[in-house]
């Protein structure tokens, strides 16, 4: 089975034909079980969410803010393992028909082995791989196995990044851009600034891949706010803590839902 790059391309098209971002959310896997993570990733799409993210829980979580660290830590604690994440994969998009990509560090796929991570993310309807800590320049062998099994590998750029280093990025890259709207761990913010807004800008200057920016956005008016400068909203913190905040998983699941409704209203300027 090839795996769902071109659903994933498609639905950032059909986002952008409707005039409006993509809204893509983040759960991490096994938090707070692995069947409660599926259910999760399932509730985020019905609710309005057009792509998820499927963190893979790892002990040393850099880019992660205290949130998604908690959340990791309860799943790790749990048990999670990558089985566990190509399961999460294959059951939340058999429920929705939705492009789901996992988001990892590289050393547990390092460790579990290229091919075989590739063939089994491919076989589960992935649509592809975030890997925030790979660099471009050592990235080939993974591309290679990503391709052959049409899978995207996505990037992350910073407003660190010079015009040189983007177009290097942006090249290797596909499904799209993943625009970190600053420079820090993951979480919500009060605002997500002029310095995304120029960091899409000068993105967009090196690629036709969509630009998605991620890293603070918590609420309607901040995804309406990127919405107008970026191809799609990602949303991680928020859901998350909606889920570490509710009293019991049933209230946690509505609460996801509801987050992504009242955020896909954002993106579509109905906020």
């Amino acid at each position: 089975m090839s795996g769902n790059v071109q659903l994933l391309n498609d639905t950032l098209a059909a986002a952008r034909s409707e005039g409006r971002s993509a809204l893509i959310a983040y759960l991490p896997a096994g938090f707070p079980s692995v069947d409660g993570g599926i259910e999760a990733v399932k509730a985020a799409l019905d609710g309005g969410a057009d792509v998820v993210e499927v963190g893979l829980p790892h002990s040393d979580p850099v880019l992660d803010g205290p949130v998604i660290q908690t959340a990791d830590d309860i799943a790790l604690k749990g048990g999670v393992r990558i089985a566990d994440v190509m399961r999460t994969v294959r059951e939340a998009h058999a429920a929705t028909g939705k492009p789901i990509l996992v988001m990892t560090y590289w050393n547990p796929i390092d460790r579990y082995g290229v091919e075989r991570f590739t063939a089994e993310l491919a076989d589960a309807g992935g649509a592809g791989c975030i890997l925030p800590d790979l660099p471009v320049q050592e990235s080939a062998p993974w591309r290679e196995h990503a391709d052959k099994h049409g899978l995207a590998t996505v990037f992350v750029v910073a407003p660190s990044s010079k015009d040189a280093r983007l177009a290097e990025i942006t090249a290797a890259g596909s499904g799209f851009v993943y625009a970190a709207s600053l420079m820090g761990v993951t979480g919500t913010r009060e605002s997500v600034g002029a310095q995304a807004e120029d960091l899409v800008r000068r993105t967009r200057a090196t690629t036709d891949l969509p630009v998605c920016v991620g890293l603070g956005v918590s609420n309607a008016a901040q995804a309406a706010e990127v919405a107008g400068f970026a191809d799609g909203v990602i949303v991680g913190s928020a859901f998350v803590k909606r889920m570490l905040d509710a009293p019991d998983e049933t209230a946690g699941l509505e609460g996801v839902r509801a987050l992504a409704a009242d955020l896909a209203k954002g993106v579509r300027g109905k906020a």
